[in-house]
């Protein structure tokens, strides 16, 4: 179901809701937490989709304050209410907001939110560059951003870096994490040897190529060289990751265009391994399991990434 509110108020559509569950039956103790993705217009609809899916791991309900602040814009307030159906196992509120109203944030959320669930708060375009001293941020216990979004994904780590707060993170890290765990299941087999030197293979666009050598660099304090592919349509992500020992290499390859990759171990035959592309739904899910910080994100961005750029600039 959709109910469309248009030039309407907070107050007022907080009390359709409670209409709503009272006719429909929904259960809004039943929403474990209270997402509220940032968007422009036009823009939020993936997002949207993206919570649907994920709401079905974690019924929540959705706010979307959608804003257009171009100077002229009369202030006003649209909103509309997706239950049922159209919003998978969550309720969504979409408030597109114009002209000044676009600029308070918290007043327009603070009267949505459920009591006593925490708040997870999401810029699936571009992000402010210190989300958590935002309005927004500052009523989230987790701050989810997309470093993939922009020109200078390099520039854009290094202010995720900068203005790091506990409570963090970021997809481009999220998208790490099927390759984090082939690789320490790779060395955790015989010989147990130290890793000398790693290579990293991606995209020159990929934020999260960059994440996985700073990781790597971290973990096994063994030199890293970046191999940086050209950018093209289907050059994305991460393409290789090559661990160098004395008895041997070994190595994960997935072609661009494969969701599996090739797994080759010293004296041992190669092997497929499933490693997807992960999805924005699978992501969102992946985030959403966990709502205390991720420290192991924090000491990669914030302390992984400056080694790494160290270590680069002294080759």
């Amino acid at each position: 179901m959709i109910v469309e509110l248009p030039d309407t108020t907070v107050s007022a559509v907080a009390k359709r809701l409670v209409t709503l569950r009272e006719d429909g039956g929904a259960v809004a103790l039943g929403r474990v937490l209270t997402l509220v993705i940032s968007s422009e217009h036009g823009q939020e609809e993936d997002a949207i989709h993206a919570a649907n899916e994920a709401s079905r791991e974690h019924p929540m309900r959705v706010i979307v304050v959608s804003n257009e602040v171009t100077p002229g814009t009369v202030d006003r307030l649209d909103a509309e209410i997706r239950v049922g159906g159209d919003a998978g196992a969550s309720e969504v509120i979409i408030l597109s907001v114009f002209g000044a109203v676009a600029t308070s944030e918290e007043s327009l959320i603070t009267g949505l939110l459920l009591p006593d669930a925490p708040v997870v708060a999401w810029w699936p375009g571009k992000a402010p560059a210190d989300v958590a001293h935002t309005a927004l941020g500052r009523m989230a216990q987790r701050r989810i951003t997309d470093a993939s979004i922009g020109e200078d994904v390099l520039a854009t780590l290094n202010t995720r870096a900068t203005t790091y707060t506990a409570g963090d993170t970021d997809f481009a890290w999220t998208r790490l994490t099927l390759w984090r765990a082939q690789l320490a299941a790779a060395l955790d087999q015989p010989p147990y040897e130290p890793v000398t030197k790693v290579i990293v293979s991606g995209a020159s666009d990929s934020p999260s190529t960059i994440l996985l050598a700073a990781w790597l660099r971290r973990a096994l304090q063994a030199p890293v060289e970046q191999v940086e592919t050209e950018r093209g349509s289907h050059d994305t992500g991460i393409h290789s990751v090559t661990l160098v020992r004395d008895s041997g290499e070994v190595s994960i390859v997935r072609p661009f265009t494969s969701t599996s990759a090739t797994l080759k171990l010293p004296g041992q035959p190669e092997h497929e391994i499933a490693l997807p592309r992960r999805s924005l739904r699978d992501c969102l899910a992946e985030e959403l399991r966990r709502l205390d910080p991720d420290a192991l994100y924090g000491d990669v961005i914030t302390t992984g990434l400056a080694e790494l750029l160290a270590e680069s600039t002294t080759k």
